[in-house]
């Protein structure tokens, strides 16, 4: 298995192949996307991409942490994470079921 990463260049240039935009209208197509979901999660709301899995906001209430060099007690304060769960359809196509993908 080969680590490579995917980069939102990459992301234009699958864009400009599949529909035929030029590099600079599918470069400002994917930003604005990308932007979109940003500013989604940002306002506290979840972002569903059918076939493809779910971006949720959580809360996390404050709690105390350990230092684990010294053991000193210290506050970790409250805080917004996002999570993503995979759909079911991704799961299946990265695990190489072809009926699913």
């Amino acid at each position: 298995m080969t680590s490579r990463n995917v980069t939102r260049v990459d992301l234009a240039q699958a864009v400009v192949e599949a529909v035929g935009l030029t590099r600079h209208e599918a470069v400002a197509l994917s930003e604005q996307v990308l932007a979109e979901i940003c500013d989604t999660l940002e306002r506290g709301e979840n972002v569903k991409l059918s076939g493809f899995g779910n971006f949720v906001v959580r809360e996390k209430a404050e709690r105390t942490g350990r230092n684990p060099k010294t053991g000193v007690e210290v506050p970790i304060e409250p805080r917004r994470v996002v999570t993503f769960t995979p759909s079911h359809k991704l799961k299946d196509r990265v695990n190489g079921d072809p009926v699913s993908a």
